[in-house]
């Protein structure tokens, strides 16, 4: 059977919630395209307590707007558009919650091949800031890895 996901993605996300920052940095393989100028990555996501559990995940970037959907267990969608502010709705165990995500910056150097993306933002729950966020996301065809 052929390795359908061809990409590697690299993830490294950063919030900051009263002072303290938390580090995620995660690494899987995935899909990626580029189609009419919008790139679209997807990957999946395990659960760390439950690996039969997996959320998935697809990011759609088009122009100065990034969508990031994700579908499974809980639902979120969550619009990035610099100098913006969006309501998106966020899924948890809990319930459904509506927050702001207000996008200040933006830097995608996405294109055919892969490339990273780049997003700052923060979270607020009644216009009272949650946090801090920023990802960066690299994206590269497996067989154009020189390491290994």
């Amino acid at each position: 059977m052929a390795d359908k996901e061809k990409y590697l993605i690299s993830i490294i996300g950063e919030q900051t919630l009263d002072g303290e920052t938390d580090k995620v940095e995660v690494l899987t393989s995935g899909n990626y395209m580029m189609k009419k100028n919008h790139c679209y990555i997807g990957y999946k996501e395990y659960d760390e307590e439950n690996p039969n559990n997996h959320s998935d995940n697809l990011i759609k970037v088009e122009d100065d707007i990034v969508t990031i959907i994700r579908k499974g267990e809980t639902q979120s969608r969550l619009m990035l558009e610099k100098g913006k502010r969006h309501q998106c709705l966020y899924q948890t165990i809990a319930g459904d919650l509506m927050i702001g995500v207000f996008t200040k910056t933006m830097k995608n150097t996405l294109n055919e091949k892969g490339g990273t993306l780049e997003v700052s933002y923060t979270l607020d729950f009644n216009t009272d800031l949650v946090s801090e966020n920023r990802f960066k996301i690299t994206v590269e065809e497996k067989n154009n890895r020189n390491e290994d």
